[in-house]
């Protein structure tokens, strides 16, 4: 054992310093040391969508309830632009370092870039084109629907830095380095804070906005942070390097097939909030729909985090396989597993105990807080299967094996929405309803670990 450990380090020796780390470093030290800036960073980003909706919320529960039409579609941008494309990428340049194929990996900078850039132009179009309907199919409708479009608008018209920036950074963490983009993202929250309620509500010269001003707002903390990401991938300060050449179909292929099916993923968990936010709606009104809304945003909370150890996951697995070390890259998926469901179901277990302590950040509405607090106390102790699942998705992302993140995703969608569905139809209950949303992440997080600790990585 001894001598193919040292065989494996000498032949490790032609890497860099830092894909060698990825490659030798004891597992557990590793990933918390790659994790804590990225869970910064997607905490970070996470903040500025709660950062918008504190401020909203002074406007009116009604406003609130605006927002949460938009959020989930908000949410569906940033995690395939960050969590889909942007673990293609990541994976796409790991796997390409930990090859030895540095050629490769330069190559995939200018590719990601185009790519990021032709999806957040796509994206953008759909909603600023498709907006009202796809909202009134989520249960808008009225004023409610029209504020909901004001904002939504504003937001998609600029999401393509929202591509671009986490498309950068992708690159950046494909390399091993978490800080840098973690770095950016920090900066950027003061500017957001104080930016927010100067457009929001209003101040001398400048005119008060209302639901807008958070969307232009929002829009301008990814433009800042997009400006910074370029500057370290251009300066030549990354290990990968930006050169001008022909678009490769190999290059970008590899990223749009590990992409395209983690959408699907991502696309999974937002139409299971969203379709439950207009299984909602269809029995309760506004005030319930925010309270849901609200209690379910803790969940988009829990993304960012996941993902923040999430994405060393795909950076890890993916260069040790393409170093040809399997066991340590199982090692290391079930590792990040662990520690994504202690931390989530911490989370969740302390909001199910104290439910109002979140709510109460936003509105004092007692329908409101009756209808969250119920939400919270069904589904928060069972928030540890969603990060346990969540987490495998991104150490699936680093083994290009996608089929039984799916898979435990369909599962979700059936149970959460399906049975959610019957439920309501048979007790009229919304209790019964989020019954069934904490069985789907159960059902969710186990399929995801069984596969993988059975083998089916490699397979």
């Amino acid at each position: 054992m001894s001598e193919s450990i040292a065989l494996q380090r000498q032949d490790n020796a032609r890497f860099d310093a830092r894909t060698s780390r990825l490659l030798e470093t004891p597992i557990l030290p590793l990933l918390f040391s790659m994790a804590w800036p990225n869970v910064l960073i997607m905490v970070a980003q996470a903040s500025t969508g709660l950062i918008e909706t504190w401020y909203v919320a002074r406007i009116g529960t009604e406003a609130l309830a605006d927002m949460a039409l938009v959020f989930p579609t908000v949410m569906f941008t940033t995690m395939i632009a960050g969590g889909a494309l942007g673990g293609g990428i990541s994976s796409s340049v790991a796997r390409a370092l930990g090859s030895g194929r540095r050629e490769a990996a330069d190559a995939l900078v200018l590719n990601a870039i185009v790519v990021s850039i032709l999806l957040g132009l796509a994206v953008s179009l759909i909603f600023l084109v498709f907006g009202r309907p796809i909202y009134r199919l989520m249960g808008g409708q009225g004023a409610e629907l029209e504020a909901a479009l004001v904002y939504s608008n504003v937001v998609f018209s600029g999401s393509v830095f929202v591509w671009l920036m986490n498309g950068l950074a992708s690159v950046i963490r494909g390399t091993g380095n978490m800080l840098f983009p973690a770095l950016v993202s920090c900066a950027g929250i003061p500017f957001l804070v104080l930016i927010s309620p100067l457009l929001i509500f209003g101040y001398g010269p400048i005119p008060a906005l209302g639901i807008a001003g958070g969307g232009v707002a929002l829009v301008c903390f990814y433009v800042v942070s997009t400006l910074a990401m370029a500057w370290y991938v251009l300066s030549g300060r990354s290990p990968v390097l930006f050169r001008w050449g022909r678009l490769r179909s190999d290059a970008i292929g590899g990223i749009l097939r590990i992409g395209a099916l983690s959408s699907v993923n991502a696309l999974i968990i937002n139409v299971t909030i969203g379709g439950a936010t207009a299984l909602v709606a269809s029995v309760a009104g506004v005030t319930a729909v925010a309270g849901f809304g609200t209690g379910a945003r803790l969940e988009y909370l829990l993304i960012p985090i996941v993902f923040g150890i999430g994405t060393p996951l795909v950076a890890l697995v993916a260069t040790n396989l393409g170093a040809g070390q399997r066991d340590r890259a199982v090692a290391i998926a079930l590792t990040g597993g662990a520690l994504a469901f202690s931390l989530t179901e911490a989370i969740g277990i302390a909001a199910a105990i104290w439910p109002e302590a979140w709510l109460r950040l936003f509105s004092t509405e007692p329908l409101m807080i009756e209808t969250g607090s119920a939400y919270l106390r069904i589904v928060g102790p069972v928030y540890g299967f969603f990060g346990l699942g969540l987490s495998l998705y991104f150490a699936s992302q680093g083994a290009g094996r996608l089929f039984w993140p799916l898979v435990g995703g369909s599962l979700r969608i059936a149970i959460a929405l399906g049975g959610g569905w019957v439920a309501l139809r048979l007790t009229g209950s919304l209790n019964w309803l989020f019954g069934a949303i904490a069985l789907g992440l159960v059902a969710y997080g186990l399929t995801i670990l069984t596969a993988i600790r059975s083998g089916a990585w490699f397979r």
